[in-house]
């Protein structure tokens, strides 16, 4: 079969090559892709600084949907899949191919009215803006949450996930026309971090009384330590990332005398059984929400597999507004 290959050259180009044909294991379903979402993960893992998990193919992919072509005994007998579900999953690494075998627990279904071009871009992120709501931040409705870089397709996710449980959100943009681009997303506050200061605007939220609860930072850089002393008492300040900078300063006694926990958090890290658990909440518990139309993932650009390249480039030049999709001829 055919897969994305990292060329070892100053560029790290991607290339479409032959590889050799998946080997599925009695627990695993054999996938037919479809399409696959990319993800800043892809980017780091194309940099070098973010390898696949052992046993995952080297090549990089954490989300795609497809069609299943074969099913091991085991994950017939165990999730009942058979040849010719429509699913959408997430993976270690490997999406950027034609085929793909996949453990049954991380497979979901299609939510019906969504197209396969969308239903690859739910696994990796609604899994990542689940865990960190729910089980890192342990948010609640009516809570305050702070998202950084409003743009992302992780936060083109999570913002509508969030508005839709009833909690508050703040997030941010460093461009002017990205204001408005991402305002149907339903952010309560949008801070343009080129003409505001973001710990100045936390700082006037917190007197307002809509101090943040949760905050689900992927750039980190010297704002994260200054924005600590203006969260409410007893706040998650989780880390999934450090895009702006992997240094900052704080000041420890705010952190101990108003409780205040920093998370560092990564879905990839994540054994198997916590990962099928997460997915079977979302199934349960946000499947509904996408199916009624009330949360629904953002697409950027759709481009051939092929263009894998000029697609990352999106992400890397910031030109993305929600998810960038590879299709799969």
């Amino acid at each position: 079969m055919k897969a994305i290959l990292i060329q070892n050259d100053e560029k790290r180009s991607l290339v479409w090559s032959d590889v050799p044909d998946p080997v599925m294991a009695e627990d695993e379903c054999l996938i037919k892709i479809e399409a696959a979402g990319i993800n800043r993960a892809d980017l780091m893992q194309r940099e070098g600084n973010y390898p696949p998990p052992p046993g995952c193919p080297e090549w990089m992919g954490l989300e795609i949907s497809g069609t299943v072509v074969q099913v091991g005994t085991t994950a017939a007998q165990e999730a009942g899949w058979k040849p010719g579900d429509k699913v959408c999953a997430l993976l270690g690494g490997g999406g950027y191919a034609r085929y793909v075998s996949v453990r049954y627990d991380m497979l979901m279904p299609v939510p019906a009215n969504c197209t396969m071009t969308e239903a690859a871009a739910l696994p990796e992120a609604f899994a990542t803006s689940y865990l960190n709501l729910f089980t890192e931040g342990n948010i609640r409705a009516g809570d305050t949450l702070l998202v950084t870089a409003g743009a992302s397709g992780l936060a083109s996710v999570m913002i509508p996930l969030a508005k839709s449980f009833g909690i508050r959100v703040i997030t941010t943009v460093r461009k002017d026309e990205q204001v408005e681009k991402i305002r149907p997303l339903g952010a309560d506050v949008i801070v343009n971090t080129r003409t505001q200061d973001l710990a100045e605007v936390l700082k006037a939220e917190l007197d307002a009384g809509h101090g943040v609860d949760v905050a689900i930072d992927c750039l980190g850089g010297e704002t994260m330590g200054r924005c600590l002393p203006y969260l409410n008492r007893g706040a998650r300040w989780i880390m999934i990332a450090s895009l702006a900078g992997s240094l900052t300063e704080v000041d420890l006694k705010n952190i101990f005398v108003r409780n205040i926990r920093i998370i560092g958090s990564t879905l990839r890290s994540r054994t198997p059984e916590v990962k099928a658990a997460l997915l079977a909440d979302l199934v349960k518990n946000v499947w509904p929400k996408v199916e009624s139309g009330e949360v629904r993932p953002t697409i950027c650009r759709v481009l051939p597999i092929t263009e894998a390249e000029a697609a990352q480039n999106l992400l890397y030049q910031g030109q993305n507004i929600g998810k960038v999709v590879l299709t799969v001829e």
